[in-house]
């Protein structure tokens, strides 16, 4: 059969039969008790997955490999901040979890407890998710970008009872101290104050242990060799919560399951990623996003890979960091965002082919739409299979993808290919709910129930869950929040969020459609588009675009041109900068709406999550707001 023909019956059969091909699935995963039903479903939208299966996590990821991989490497620890590198082995990781777990069992971690984490990217970081889901508890790994008000309103919600934390991290050569923001925070909750254990690395000489502070190492020692037996939970118990960048109010915590989750991770590395034991994994993400949860540290360790866990930036020392560590590492597959290659491109594809990486078999792509030119350069350069992906937070894992374990189809570029298996995609009109055909933009929508290692809830807000994702039509339909549409073939292109539109002169159009018509021009690397306001055409397009290292600036209006030639004159923007860089997160999206506040002469407000807040200011500069 062609990959393309598997690809079919496989899909066919997980939506048609989805129990009997979701109960095959499980078999993947060591259960203590192995379900006898796939799926229960009495109470929509609210699906539970192998509702009477019980499991282990930690378990699956490290014990289970010890007896026939306990002296591979588990985890590749490499940090160009510290300049450091080190090596654990399963065997050495199921130590130290067991240690962590101890400890955490000692200061009062029980089953169904939660264990807050906002650590750099250092390796106790995947030991302390371990620990905690060895216990049966629930870890919340707080990205270490937010700031003190943020991180009290996550401590909160998820009320835990200890808090792991670092006496600093660095990025870009800054220190960055972690623990006088959680000191902050904790002076600003309302909840119970909770235990706090501290990773000293050495980076803070200013670090303040306060009254019941725990040091971790010096808490450890003592506990080495103490064995704790994982936990056995119900697979719709709980194993952590991650709370998604950029909500306001009260935040929203993103419930993943125990048993889905682990088998959807096996099931997507086994289709999609084609990773199995003893590869080699290379994300380029952090731990705090849900990238750096699913295919840094849970993925791979539940396959028995091989994860190669970074602590810096893809251009520091230089542009050909990440390369160097594939030839290094011997990496097979690699996974970052169309935003870290895109700043890679602006430094030309010399960085990439000064090294061998004839061990990587693909490059995975997401975060963010994947321009047809980015696809197209980056597939060009490396000479090897670029594939685009598309999820989200809430689903844990690629809603729209190309199977690398099955072959691969054939690659469209800019498109993420389609459905995986499970996901029951519907396009429909955005205003009646009508199901679109191909060709036509359209909201992107799930037909619940949502497949294995979906989000559950909202934590402590079921009603919520219900309100934000399923009471957009009539009809409940999972809402992802983006506009897409299909071609002839099937293949899936994402248009950008449904709330990132603009409203010309009565015309409708998609930022995005804008931003990959300038980057059509090989002079731009990449490119913002925001809708102003203005009184006569509702909103006016207003472009920024980054020039591609050492080529000249083509001048406005030229790139203006491309604009009109690609999508309409409508579209055309009445103003366009060349600016050094947009603002962005830290996990590679772009900040629109800050862009479109200081283009409007407002206050972004406070932008916890930005990865260079400088770069609001070459924006003020720009259009003079500064």
């Amino acid at each position: 059969m062609t990959p393309k023909e598997q690809y079919d019956a496989l899909y066919e059969r997980s939506v048609e039969e989805p129990d009997a091909f979701w109960l095959e699935q499980a078999q993947l995963v060591d259960w203590q008790r192995f379900p006898k039903q796939a799926l229960q479903y009495e109470k929509p939208p609210f699906a539970y997955w192998y509702p009477d299966g019980q499991l282990n996590l930690c378990h699956n990821a490290v014990d289970r490999h010890l007896e026939a991989r306990g002296n591979q490497t588990a985890l590749i620890w490499v940090s160009t901040e510290v300049e450091r590198e080190q090596r654990i082995t399963y065997q050495a990781l199921y130590r130290q979890v067991n240690e962590m777990a101890a400890l955490l069992r000692n200061l009062g971690v029980g089953k169904g407890d939660r264990v807050l984490i906002y650590l750099p990217m250092i390796p106790e970081t995947v030991v302390a998710m371990m620990a905690t889901v060895r216990l049966g508890a629930v870890h919340s790994v707080v990205f270490g970008g937010f700031a003190a008000h943020s991180l009290a309103s996550r401590i909160d919600d998820a009320t835990p009872t200890v808090v792991m934390t670092a006496d600093a991290g660095m990025r870009g050569g800054k220190v960055i101290p972690y623990k006088p923001l959680l000191d902050a925070a904790l002076e600003h909750a309302q909840s119970a104050r909770p235990q706090v254990v501290v990773v000293n690395r050495g980076l803070d000489p200013d670090l303040k242990m306060g009254e019941g502070d725990t040091d971790y190492h010096s808490a450890v020692a003592p506990l080495a060799g103490v064995e704790i037996p994982p936990e056995m939970v119900a697979s719709s118990d709980p194993s952590y919560i991650l709370y998604t960048s950029g909500t306001t109010g009260r935040p929203k915590g993103v419930q993943r399951d125990t048993g889905g989750h682990a088998v959807s991770m096996i099931a997507s590395m086994k289709y999609i990623y084609g990773v199995g034991a003893g590869d080699v994994m290379f994300s380029g993400s952090d731990i705090g996003w849900v990238v750096g949860h699913s295919y840094i540290v849970y993925a791979p360790l539940l396959v028995g890979a091989t994860t190669v866990v970074y602590e810096g930036i893809p251009i520091r020392p230089d542009p050909g960091i990440w390369w160097s560590m594939v030839e290094k590492y011997k990496v097979n597959c690699m996974f970052t965002s169309p935003t870290a290659i895109r700043v890679l491109k602006k430094s030309g594809p010399d960085y990439i082919k000064k090294y061998d990486f004839s061990s990587l078999r693909w490059l995975f792509l997401a975060g963010e739409p994947l321009d047809r030119q980015t696809h197209a350069w980056v597939s060009e350069t490396l000479g090897k299979p670029v594939v685009d992906n598309y999820w989200q937070t809430e689903t844990g894992w690629p809603i729209l993808s190309n199977f690398a374990g099955l072959g691969l189809m054939e690659t469209k570029f800019g498109s993420p290919c389609k459905p995986s298996l499970g996901y029951n995609i519907r396009l429909v009109d955005s205003q009646s709910g009508a199901q679109l055909g191909a060709d036509v933009k359209g909201a992107l929508m799930i037909q619940p129930p949502l497949p294995p290692g979906c989000m559950t809830t909202i934590y402590n807000n079921d009603d919520g869950f219900v309100e934000t994702y399923f009471s957009r039509f009539d009809e409940p339909l999972y809402a992802t929040f983006d506009y897409a549409m299909y071609d002839q073939d099937g293949y899936y292109f994402i248009m950008g969020r449904d709330d990132d539109v603009l409203t010309v002169a009565g015309y409708r159009m998609g930022t995005r459609e804008i931003e990959e018509a300038l980057c059509t021009h090989p002079a731009v690397a990449e490119a913002a588009v925001v809708g102003v306001k203005d009184e006569i055409k509702t909103q006016e397009v207003v472009a920024f675009v980054v020039l591609t290292g050492g080529l000249d600036n083509p001048g406005a209006e030229s790139l203006r041109d491309v604009v009109s030639k690609e999508v309409g004159p409508i579209a055309k923007p009445r103003d366009l900068y060349v600016v050094s860089g947009v603002p962005k997160t830290r996990s590679g999206k772009v900040l629109r709406r800050a862009i479109l506040a200081i283009c409007e002469g407002r206050d972004p407000g406070d932008l916890p999550t930005i990865e260079d807040a400088a770069v609001l200011d070459v924006i003020r500069e720009a259009v003079g707001t500064g």
